[in-house]
């Protein structure tokens, strides 16, 4: 893993020379060229090479040089015993330097002269420059960290604080070179989010006994030179912070603003090879509406439209252009799979699951592999997760990932955070899902068993505001579409489980939630039940069908008398109404008749049950499909005669 960290982050010149960390400067005390003070500088989101000298900046008596916070660096004592060592040292530093370095003169004139200095709090405090805020020095409009001088002074004066003798050589274990490995490591920023420090988090951390061994202390345990881990350091921090180098893109034109969070976990990846951003598979999978605003330049507005008209042309150019993005990644992947895309042989992905802990980087997962057969794989995923949306008109749209994992926690009314319950939650699973999809490996069986669970919650007590309440979640089918057919694929079963039903499909509990579904939606065309089929048998009836069917069979036969004497419906359209559900009954009875041998399952294990739960959301979607094609061949039909009185 570090090796490749490495030959990722020197493949993409993410270097640094040793002892330089870029880092974010809030502000400027501004010099003239003659060391004259003329103003505090506030600047946004500006980062900057700046010497640092690790974790020995969070003791009492050091700090890092030239870019440091401000309460530091502006420090005024109120007595004449007051001291502060961190300014102290700071201006230790700049005075030791300053013969190498003339400019830090200037910096330390300023920095001594009491007025000047209250002249510089007052104003950085106009500006809203916290005591927290790393601040800096510009000399004749040149931040003083880029200085030439600077870095070949620092070179040589940051040794003083990795004094070692030859006794403490040993080999690297990235590069394998001889070195004199550091006793502490720098952080690596961005797990904030996941339960890192805001200071960082120690990849290569040894602070207890119990983790050394024959007698090495701190990070000598895993020995690495300090240059090979700046390059390590410099990828992590690039792939945290949206993967730019990856992508070759200008810093301001941002595709994936930070790497995703699945579960309490930082998910990064990268190519041994050059990707463009829409040749990226696992953004893609992962990410897929990242793509509308990684688009061609926008088009002029004309001024005459108004805002609404505006945004809505907006949106749907956007959705346009996804859509395009996404063909075009679709043709990629498969003309990789057929042999038209050259991909380089040598080329791996490599993918890392991240979290922080007590001030540590800890790595939950870690995979690489062949970057064709991950192509394969994530479009095994796209075709396994293939199923009808709720009016089964098409099938259901990509989403994150993060709203699938969302679609396995138990339900819980009023939830607000559903991200922090799938931190605790999901945390041991989500893992295992990343894995099962890059690999194109089973789904482990908790993802059933969540799925069912969210389900059944779900359908017996119904969202009001849901108008699609009385059918299983399509995510949560997608799911077990995905769980079942993989596990058939394990035991080199073939399944052909369909995106819409299938009324030929050979399972006995598929079509037994097809029949459910069929008795249900008998009951809403005859009656407003505030207590419906759905929430009363769903349950029973996909755990122990055979007991509950005959009785849904009987409850029909009251529910079509009911439609026969509604007053709404004419005599035609009530007949009609009536013999298209008989049909439809008739069709998935023909399963369990004489001439197919089948019988209606006494009890249902979790596969049976997966398979219940599909075979019921599919009916529903081809009921409602039917019916919205009924309602638009009667206007069509109505408009055709209105037509036809009003030529005549």
């Amino acid at each position: 893993m570090l090796k490749a960290l490495y030959d990722y982050g020197i493949s993409n010149h993410l270097t640094l020379p040793p002892g330089l960390i870029k880092k974010q400067i809030r502000g400027y005390i501004v010099l003239s060229k003659d060391g004259e003070y003329l103003t505090v500088e506030k600047c946004e989101n500006e980062t900057q090479p700046c010497p640092d000298i690790g974790s020995l900046a969070n003791g009492k008596d050091k700090c890092n040089v030239l870019a440091e916070k401000s309460s530091v660096i502006l420090f005024v004592p109120e007595k004449e015993e007051d001291r502060s060592a961190k300014n102290e040292f700071f201006k230790k530093a700049l005075a030791d330097g300053a013969e190498e370095v003339p400019e830090f003169s200037l910096c330390l004139k300023v920095l001594e002269d009491e007025q000047t200095l209250r002249a510089i709090q007052a104003e950085a405090n106009q500006r809203k420059i916290k005591g927290i805020d790393r601040i800096s020095f510009k000399i004749d409009g040149q931040p003083i960290v880029l200085n030439p001088l600077v870095q070949h002074w620092w070179e040589q004066y940051r040794l003083q604080f990795t004094k070692s003798d030859d006794s403490d050589f040993a080999r690297c274990i990235i590069t394998g070179e001889p070195t004199v490995p550091l006793a502490t490591v720098p952080t690596v920023n961005g797990l904030q989010l996941v339960g890192g420090h805001a200071r960082g988090d120690a990849l290569i951390c040894f602070d207890k006994s119990a983790f050394c061994s024959y007698n090495l202390k701190q990070a000598a345990n895993a020995p690495v030179s300090e240059e090979a881990f700046a390059v390590v350091k410099a990828a992590l921090d690039d792939l945290l912070a949206g993967s730019i180098a990856m992508y070759k893109r200008d810093k301001d034109r941002k595709f994936n603003p930070t790497a995703p969070v699945f579960a309490g976990m930082k998910f990064v990846h990268w190519y041994d090879c050059q990707v463009e951003p829409t040749e990226d598979p696992i953004s893609l999978v992962f990410n897929p509406e990242d793509f509308s605003d990684f688009a061609d330049e926008e088009d002029d507005e004309d001024e005459a439209l108004d805002e609404e008209m505006q945004e809505a042309l907006y949106e749907e150019e956007q959705r346009a252009k996804a859509q395009q993005v996404k063909r075009n990644a679709d043709d990629l992947i498969k003309s990789i799979q057929d042999g038209g895309k050259q991909v380089p042989l040598n080329c791996r992905y490599h993918i890392l699951l991240l979290s922080g802990a007590n001030g540590r980087v800890m790595v939950r997962r870690y995979e690489n592999g062949n970057y064709a057969d991950l192509q394969k794989n994530l479009i095994q995923w796209e075709d396994d997760l293939k199923i009808c949306n709720d009016i089964g008109t098409e099938v259901m749209r990509p989403c994150k990932l993060t709203v699938r994992l969302i679609r396995l926690l138990a339900r819980q009314k009023n939830d607000r955070k559903p991200l922090e319950r799938m931190k605790k939650e999901l945390a041991g699973l989500a893992p295992s899902i990343v894995m099962a999809i890059m690999n194109g490996t089973p789904l482990p069986n908790e993802v059933a068993v969540k799925a069912l669970a969210t389900i059944r919650s779900e359908m017996l007590d119904p969202d009001e505001n849901n108008k699609f309440s009385y059918m299983p979640n399509g995510i949560c089918c997608q799911w077990l579409k995905v769980w079942l057919l993989r596990r058939k694929r394990m035991k080199n079963e073939e399944v052909k489980l369909m995106a819409y039903y299938d009324p030929e499909f050979e399972n006995a509990a598929y079509h037994c939630g097809a029949l459910v579904a069929v008795y249900a939606d008998i009951q809403r065309a005859a009656m407003d039940a505030k207590t419906g089929i759905v929430q009363r048998y769903y349950a029973s009836a996909s755990r122990t069908p055979a007991l509950v069917l005959g009785r849904l069979e009987v409850m029909s036969r009251y529910y079509f008398e009911k439609i026969k004497k509604d007053e709404n419906y004419e005599k035609k359209e009530k007949e009609s109404f009536v013999r298209s559900y008989e049909d439809r009954l008739n069709q998935i009875y023909t399963f369990f008749g004489k001439e197919k041998g089948h019988e209606l399952p006494q009890t249902l294990d979790l596969e049976q049950q997966s398979y219940f739960a599909i075979g019921y959301h599919q009916m529903c979607a081809q009921i409602n499909a039917d019916r919205r094609a009924r309602a638009a061949a009667k206007k069509e039909k109505e408009q055709s005669e209105k037509k036809t009185i009003e030529e005549e």
